[in-house]
């Protein structure tokens, strides 16, 4: 088994980190652009350098750990920048996790601790879903979306390329989140939320525009392109 290396050392790196751990994965270290972590520990693992350095690890499997609210297109930026093959990129399951034979996850996604994936659920790449995430039956999940910690779908749920659902975030079933939108923490969705808007509330309301770093991969048309076939989720953590 090749040794993963995860691209960025804030607190999302960190807990995909301990997840890797956990599922018995061999962790070679962090890369990441901030010189000032460059031959430190985070969490007792390594920094090994800038993420330039990923091209020279030919023996390495990655997984790209970034974004916050503030700019939660970070991970679909780098993984342009890298333009590492798919076959780079591990799928990281945390353990406890429950995911079902007939769900589906993409390269390079995270699932972390207690997440709940009941039936025929697709996740595409480069997904991140926190801890304690409940996807329910034939909900889908565009390529770089995020989930935060506690958030639950209702059947038939679509998430768009990029979206990020802030924590504790309930979405109704049959409910479409856009491409590169973004619902607040605590939010209840009962209506489709369109692309590259930001929505919060209970019920969820339209507050503004999504920040620009997401509006400018709305823009580049990243919203249409053709997600890559996924990979079955009992190959997990290869």
């Amino acid at each position: 088994m090749t040794e993963l290396v995860i691209i960025g050392a804030g607190g999302f790196a960190r807990e995909t980190a301990q997840a890797a751990r956990a599922a018995g994965l061999p962790l070679a270290g962090h890369l990441d652009d901030d010189p000032a972590l460059h031959g430190r520990e985070v969490d007792g693992v390594p920094v090994l350098g800038g993420t330039a350095l990923a091209h020279r690890l030919a023996d390495a499997s990655f997984v790209v750990c970034t974004g916050s609210p503030r700019d939660y297109a970070s991970r679909a930026r780098i993984v342009d920048r890298l333009g590492l093959p798919e076959e780079r990129y591990t799928t990281v399951v945390h353990p406890t996790a429950a995911v079902s034979a007939s769900s589906v996850l993409g390269p390079g996604t995270v699932l972390l601790a207690h997440t709940v994936l009941t039936a025929a659920v697709t996740v595409g790449r480069h997904v991140a879903v926190m801890p304690q995430c409940v996807l329910t039956h034939d909900d889908v999940l565009g390529d770089f979306a995020t989930l935060a910690s506690g958030v639950r779908l209702g059947g038939a749920a679509r998430i768009g390329t990029g979206a990020y659902l802030g924590a504790g975030a309930l979405l109704r079933e049959g409910t479409a989140v856009g491409a590169w939108s973004l619902v607040g923490m605590g939010s209840v969705v009962l209506a489709d939320v369109p692309p590259g808007e930001v929505w919060a509330g209970a019920p969820a309301r339209r507050l503004r525009p999504a920040p620009p770093p997401a509006l400018d991969r709305l823009a580049a048309r990243d919203a249409v392109a053709a997600p890559a076939p996924p990979v079955p989720a009992r190959g997990a953590n290869r």
